[in-house]
């Protein structure tokens, strides 16, 4: 007897044969058939071990998306998150949500076993027209055209003269604001020396005061003179 397998897209329900860490192996009824579901179409959220989604013998509701021929074997991949396990309800009729699943995966390519070339183009010269900096292949000069080169960094262009000049330039203003460092820290006195000068200045205020007044007390005695004079003079 033929086995009649599910159409594409048809919706089921099976049982959990096997629990593995990338999926659950589910038998198809009426054959003796298994198919997949990867954990990644178990749930819409993100499955890290299948073995806490199902059990082995549980029944659930799952959509035939794939069928694929291998070395004479017929592989089946099936869909749990696009039908409601309670109903058996088609989540997604029109598969838009498995297309964008196969577009993701289509867009996803590994890279890892090519081999990554570098060619060191700049040390090179060219064979054709004898110019530095490209292969031969790539070298477009007609004959007896002009030639091209690379064009230097601007480092290189400055003549050794000028490159010279620029330095001792550089030296120069270098030199000029270390010496305005050194007359600005020469114009700070420290504060040891300003406390000095005010505790001399504070020590000078008494002897003023003192000479103010012995020359007042001079003054007065002079004016006391003159008046003694003046009563002398009048008897």
């Amino acid at each position: 007897m033929m086995e009649v397998l599910p159409e594409l897209y048809e919706i089921f329900q099976g049982e959990v044969a096997s629990v593995t860490e990338y999926g659950a192996f589910i038998k198809i009824p009426g054959t003796r058939k298994q198919g997949l579901v990867h954990k990644s179409h178990m749930s819409n959220c993100r499955v890290d071990k299948p073995s806490e989604m199902v059990d082995v013998g549980e029944k659930v509701w799952v959509k035939l998306i794939g069928k694929e021929k291998k070395e004479d074997k017929l592989k089946l991949s099936l869909s749990m998150k696009v039908v409601n396990q309670g109903t058996g309800k088609d989540l997604d009729p029109n598969n838009v949500v498995l297309d964008q699943d196969i577009r993701k995966k289509q867009s996803f390519k590994d890279y890892t076993s090519q081999k990554i070339t570098l060619e060191a183009v700049l040390n090179t010269v060219c064979k054709k027209c004898g110019c530095p900096g490209h292969f031969a292949k790539d070298c477009f000069m007609q004959p007896g055209g002009t030639k091209y080169t690379l064009i230097p960094e601007d480092e290189e262009m400055i003549p050794d003269g000028e490159k010279k000049a620029r330095l001792s330039e550089d030296s120069v203003k270098k030199k000029k604001k270390e010496k305005k460092k050194k007359k600005k820290h020469r114009s700070k006195s420290p504060s040891y020396l300003e406390d000095s000068d005010s505790s001399d200045s504070d020590r000078g205020q008494p002897a003023r005061k003192k000479a103010k007044q012995t020359e007042k007390a001079s003054m007065s005695q002079k004016k006391k003179k003159k008046k003694r004079h003046k009563k002398k003079h009048k008897e």
